[in-house]
């Protein structure tokens, strides 16, 4: 039987990696792809994490701006007022839950962790705002650092690679070693970033690639819920997009991922229990 390994450089005590865990998505803004508008009101907010908490989620990702392909440019000061009227109510009712806050901005970052955020999820992996690895080394809580080709207005726009996993993977090194001159040398999360400045192809071709990235020792994070890498492909819309989802879910583990970044949490909760049983059976190195 085998076990799997939690990556080397992960120590955060908050969430055990022994087993991948889900992390739970709620959108704030209006136009996001898939439920946009759905949780504005801070009382369909909370009763949204109450349904992603009882169904399993581990962390719950709080994002208050749209980065959908050619999503409309916000300012700081409409995304802080979307997060601040729910971000410290979710922290007191749900205080054993990790809160993610999704955000570029080294500013936003900081008022959310003062109201009870304890992990940054950056989409441009510090390059949209050189400061936010500055909070990350002085508030000490874990950082995801995902790869964006582009910005979301322009990341669509003929994105090309010579080679989209060694690209990614450069971008990676290069990211982490302005991280390591901070001092912050463990507790990253690093997420290939499905979608964002990606064809369809580029998207496979990462996605049976995730196992490249695990070789820095952090956990990785696939966010390809019900993505145009399913649509494309498949002819659905996002609302159509769920059984697309769960298959890909279950392909991201079984290539690495240990953490899940989803809008259906119980799906994805089950594939990670089917995949349990697969890895403790399975010769595949990746779990040995």
């Amino acid at each position: 039987m085998k076990t799997i390994q939690i990556p080397k450089n992960w120590k955060y005590n908050r969430l055990n990696l022994s087993l991948p865990k889900v992390m739970g998505i709620l959108n704030l803004t209006p136009d996001s792809f898939f439920d946009g508008g759905k949780f504005n009101a801070t009382d369909n907010a909370l009763e949204q994490t109450d349904k992603m908490i009882s169904e399993g989620a581990s962390i719950i990702d709080i994002g208050a701006v749209s980065t959908r392909p050619f999503a409309k440019h916000i300012t700081e000061i409409e995304e802080w007022q979307r997060l601040k009227k729910v971000l410290p109510q979710i922290r007191k009712k749900y205080p054993a839950t990790i809160i993610s806050v999704d955000t570029y901005r080294s500013n936003i970052a900081l008022k959310a962790i003062s109201e009870g955020a304890e992990m940054i999820n950056d989409i441009s992996g510090g390059r949209f705002d050189k400061k936010i690895f500055e909070v990350i080394e002085a508030q000490k809580v874990p950082y995801v650092m995902m790869h964006i080709q582009g910005n979301p207005q322009t990341m669509q726009k003929k994105p090309h690679y010579v080679n989209v996993t060694k690209d990614v993977d450069n971008f990676f090194l290069l990211q982490l070693e302005k991280l390591m001159d901070l001092g912050i040398n463990k507790n990253i999360i690093l997420d290939p970033g499905f979608g964002f400045g990606k064809t369809v192809e580029h998207n496979y071709q990462l996605l049976s690639g995730l196992k490249t990235f695990r070789k820095h020792g952090f956990p990785v994070l696939a966010g390809i819920s019900r993505k145009s890498m399913i649509n494309k492909v498949l002819g659905t819309k996002p609302e159509e997009a769920l059984n697309g989802t769960t298959a890909l879910n279950m392909l991201a583990l079984i290539n690495g991922a240990q953490i899940l970044r989803v809008h259906d949490v119980k799906e994805a909760v089950e594939t990670i229990k089917l995949f349990e049983i697969y890895s403790k059976n399975s010769s595949d190195p990746t779990w040995s």
